[in-house]
């Protein structure tokens, strides 16, 4: 949305005036996977405003596997490639829509030279990934940040001598200032796309605090095409936090707006409970609405004025509400199913 050259990645644009697209990573190896099972879950994600899927790509035993989940695919697949460019050239021939490589760890200038060839081949992507804790090394004693942003610009610079200009680029750190700095520093002196996220950043809570603030900050002055929350547990909680700080932002419209009460002494029945039973289902349900799941009839007329739907209750009956109005008063057991049918209805 923020840079002036566009990256294509199938079918999906980043940068220019697109939308910011939201990214994670696969969690687990290929090896012996029910591609199936797999095929299934991206349509999940896909479903929940993921836009972009990444793939370790560490073995030619992928290849196979790899090349069906690509043609099978929601969204397009991205590999990921460290130290061997015959993995990156493998995945490619599979069909692979963007590589991801850190250029300083593949070696010889020749074999990233090779990888840029055949991407300019196949009309595929790369994004050049630089961690914190993967540069050269610092012979002209730059601070961290600095090093960051000069040593993509000479990779940039060795890509366009190549006539390659499919390119993101992503700089990424464990330390949040480090992390913004860098992007920042990066934005102001090139217009290639720019993926965000905070790496290694831990738990999902702990993760999506750290996110926010990173992401939301850069985000909210113009830099940053693509985004990922990278978290220490599923990738589904990936997407959900990423997605809501764009929601937040007011960049990404669609999907379920959820607000419900964190619980007190006055609750009359179990919200905490029903929003767990619900949260799974409302995150794949594209209708821009709100819902809101309230403990108690103290706040819980309220607050339904403003949604579009809301539940609360009293013992073991349920009151939904529709636009304001009190529209049905259903049994406890019910109340989850019949939420759901008014939605869809």
């Amino acid at each position: 949305m923020f840079s002036k050259k566009v990256a294509k990645v199938k079918d999906v644009l980043i940068g220019g005036d697109n939308p910011v697209r939201v990214q994670t990573m696969w969690d687990s190896s290929l090896q012996g996977a029910d591609i199936g099972q797999i095929v299934a879950r991206i349509a999940k994600l896909s479903m929940m405003g993921c836009d972009i899927i990444r793939f370790s790509y560490v073995s030619s035993d992928d290849f196979a596997p790899f090349k069906e989940i690509c043609a099978r695919s929601a969204m397009p697949v991205v590999a990921d490639i460290h130290f061997d460019y015959k993995m990156a050239l493998e995945a490619l021939e599979a069909g692979v829509a963007k590589i991801r490589i850190n250029p300083g760890n593949i070696g010889a200038k020749w074999k990233t030279k090779e990888v840029v060839s055949s991407a300019l081949d196949h009309g595929a992507a790369i994004r050049i990934g630089l961690n914190s804790g993967s540069l050269p090394r610092n012979e002209k004693n730059l601070s961290k940040d600095d090093l960051m942003v000069q040593t993509a610009l000479e990779y940039i610079n060795d890509f366009e001598s190549w006539g390659f200009y499919n390119t993101v680029i992503s700089l990424k750190a464990s330390d949040v200032d480090l992390t913004m700095s860098a992007a920042e520093k990066f934005s102001a002196v090139s217009d290639y796309p720019l993926h965000l996220g905070v790496t290694e950043a831990g738990s999902p809570i702990v993760s999506s605090v750290r996110s926010a603030w990173a992401l939301g900050n850069l985000l909210s002055r113009h830099i940053g095409d693509t985004i990922r929350v990278s978290i220490t547990g599923d990738i589904e909680d990936e997407v959900v936090s990423a997605c809501e700080i764009l929601r937040t932002l007011g960049l990404k419209k669609g999907g379920v707006r959820l607000v419900s009460c964190p619980r007190c002494g006055r609750h009359t029945f179990d919200s905490r409970k029903m929003v767990s039973l619900l949260e799974e289902d409302l995150r794949t349900i594209d209708k821009d609405i709100t819902v809101a799941i309230m403990g108690c009839q103290v706040n819980g007329p309220g607050e339904a004025k403003d949604a579009d739907f809301a539940l609360t209750g009293i013992g073991n009956k349920a009151f939904l509400y529709k636009k304001g109005c009190l529209f049905k008063e259903v049994d406890m057991n019910s109340a989850r199913k019949e939420l759901l049918d008014a939605i869809n209805e």
